[in-house]
């Protein structure tokens, strides 16, 4: 039990049933004072820095991180050397080179980084994005003998190959050499690729493995150039010019932002905003962005666009978009983009109410299982990753969303919550043979999977997890970094904060919280069922303010019952939307509690 002296603001459980309390401890608090005194930072943003367990000597460095600072020696990865002589060999040799990417944002990312590496020395590579419905995750050989028939003696796979075995293997019997650059979990059976770069390998000691694929991408190319430069090579490739898609891809996979991370996505969008990406700037005017590009763009407006294709269109045109240098072919595949991500809207809606239903009465008026296990065979195989997320953020826990196709075979998508690794608990599914294939890293997961599987699948989930997710629900009471004034939150206000930026999985946004508000004007809005309002506060001073997904939620009914003038401590994070020119600070709202009556 929390000691009720902890609680933020006395709220012991708010509209979501969770306890405020304050991110800092005695300690961290102590910590926040010493930064304060002894940088120019101020109380809050100090607060903010001790708060992701930064200390007085490194509150500099963690606020200015760069590349150069906290990029180790690619060598470090293990089969670096050897991955990247195979390549530079390949580039030297004028070799015919195929790509074999994932069908996601990271996947397509990392696929552009190396296709643009190998144009630049005039190498034109096959590119090859499977269907997700009709192939799945990975390299498959039929795939593999189309790439070797169509002249490749080299194959990298990119975002994936890592338990690719029977592929690879047909790869190397046709006498063609298989580079595999991926970062999902693996067990000590690796298949037999020429050389395979993952920092999640069981035996790299790098400690990159929060890395996304288009790091370790990043790292490949970096060792790249400097075996080309050792072998007398001159022109070689800015990669600096290009961290937009690894920014991209980093933000869009929701690896930690920590670390090189934090560096690559700083970076990064400084390249995204200078418009150096022709498909990125499409994609940024299809989305109707105003102002500098931000993690948010990135990760909830650019992110799904480059994914609708993978999920309901055609795989590769994410990938495509991320190569092009013509403008007007940028901006028609981004368009077609556009149109399919409002498809997949709809889709995904009808999905998650049925979802949503099935859950409600699985779990009923008790606690239910530790893990959401839900087939369906109305749901496309291109949204569930997308209904897995909306139920994990709906019911607290881990859970998996399948689509049944007509021969009872099932293509899934699980997602986690911090602290609970989803993917090693599915290579464990693998390996006992409850399931054909599957893998993933802590917070997300595929499978595949027959109908007749599911009971026990789903028992082995709720015992593989059982006690990682009832930790984790204990420590799901809300952190609360400072108590906030609508007068107080000011475009300049929100700017300090960001210095603590790029915000996301393993640096968490900054919640603030508005004590004893009103929220004025609520409406729903939107077919997500948003509640947009204005925040006031007794001096008269007015705040932009949005709760997604609210409507028919605790929140969403406290925002729209209240009444105007009805008191709430509102918590939420905070930023900037930009209209002709005009900065103005709008608050998401994540939480929402009554003030205790006393």
């Amino acid at each position: 039990m929390l000691d009720e002296r902890a609680y933020f603001l006395d709220v012991s459980r708010s509209a979501t049933g969770r306890a405020w309390v304050d991110r800092l401890d005695a300690n961290t608090s102590r910590i926040a004072q010493a930064i304060s005194q002894r940088t120019d930072l101020s109380e809050i943003l100090s607060r903010i820095v001790a708060g992701r367990g930064i200390g007085p000597d490194e509150a500099e460095s963690f606020l200015n991180p760069t590349i150069r600072d906290l990029m180790p020696d690619p060598s470090t990865m293990t089969a670096m050397d050897k991955l990247v002589a195979r390549l530079a060999r390949a580039i030297v040799d004028g070799e015919r080179v195929a790509l074999f990417g994932d069908y996601d944002v990271d996947g397509a990312c990392s696929c552009a980084l190396m296709s643009r590496f190998l144009r630049h020395f005039g190498l034109d590579p096959q590119v090859y994005i499977p269907d997700r419905i009709f192939e799945g995750y990975g390299p498959n050989v039929a795939a593999i003998d189309k790439l070797i028939d169509g002249g490749a003696n080299l194959i990298i796979t990119l975002d994936c190959g890592t338990t690719s075995d029977a592929p690879i293997t047909h790869a190397r019997s046709r006498n063609v050499d298989v580079l595999v650059i991926d970062h999902h979990l693996s067990d000590f059976e690796l298949p037999e690729a020429t050389a395979i770069v993952n920092p999640n390998r069981p035996d790299d000691v790098s400690g990159l493995g929060y890395l996304c694929a288009a790091g370790v991408t990043f790292m490949v190319l970096v060792a790249a150039n400097r075996e080309l430069r050792n072998m007398g090579r001159s022109g070689l490739p800015d990669l600096m010019a290009m961290l937009d898609l690894v920014a991209l891809a980093t933000v869009c996979d929701v690896v930690p932002l920590v670390g090189l991370n934090r560096a690559f996505v700083l970076r990064g969008l400084e390249v995204a905003r200078r418009g150096n990406n022709r498909g990125i700037s499409a994609l940024a005017l299809a989305a109707r962005i105003n102002g500098p590009l931000n993690p948010y763009h990135l990760g909830y407006l650019i992110g799904p666009r480059i994914n609708a294709g993978g999920r309901i269109g055609d795989a590769a045109l994410g990938t495509r978009l991320l190569t092009l240098d013509d403008e007007h072919e940028a901006l028609a595949v981004a368009a077609r983009l556009d149109e399919l991500n409002t498809e997949r809207q709809r889709i995904e809606l009808a999905a998650v109410e049925e979802a949503t239903r099935v859950a409600e009465a699985e779990i009923g008026n008790g606690d239910g299982p530790p893990v959401l296990v839900l087939a369906s065979e109305n749901w496309h195989a291109g949204v569930v990753g997308l209904i897995a997320a909306r139920l994990r953020e709906r019911f607290e826990r881990p859970a998996f969303a399948i689509a049944l196709g007509p021969d009872g075979t099932g293509t899934g998508s699980g997602r986690s919550m911090p602290n609970v690794d989803l993917g090693r608990a599915v290579i464990e599914a693998v390996e006992a043979g409850l399931i054909p294939k599957g893998g993933g890293h802590a917070m997300a997961a595929g499978v595949t999977i027959r109908s007749g599987q599911l009971g026990p699948f789903r028992a082995h989930m709720a015992e593989a997890l059982v006690a990682q997710v009832s930790a984790a629900r204990a420590a799901t009471a809300l952190p609360i970094d400072a108590a906030l004034t609508a007068r107080g939150a000011s475009p300049e206000f929100v700017h300090e904060v960001e210095r603590a930026g790029p915000f996301g999985s393993g640096n968490p946004t900054p919640t603030f919280v508005f004590p004893a508000h009103k929220a004025k004007f609520a409406e729903v809005v939107g077919q997500g069922g948003h509640v947009r309002f204005t925040l006031t506060s007794d001096d008269g001073a007015r705040l932009k303010a949005i709760a997604f997904r609210a409507a028919g939620q605790p929140t969403g009914d406290l925002l729209l019952n209240a009444g105007n003038d009805a008191p709430l401590h509102i918590a939420g994070t905070l930023g900037i939307d930009h209209w002709q020119g005009r900065e103005q600070v709008q608050l998401r709202v994540v939480d929402i509690a009554q003030p205790p009556t006393r």
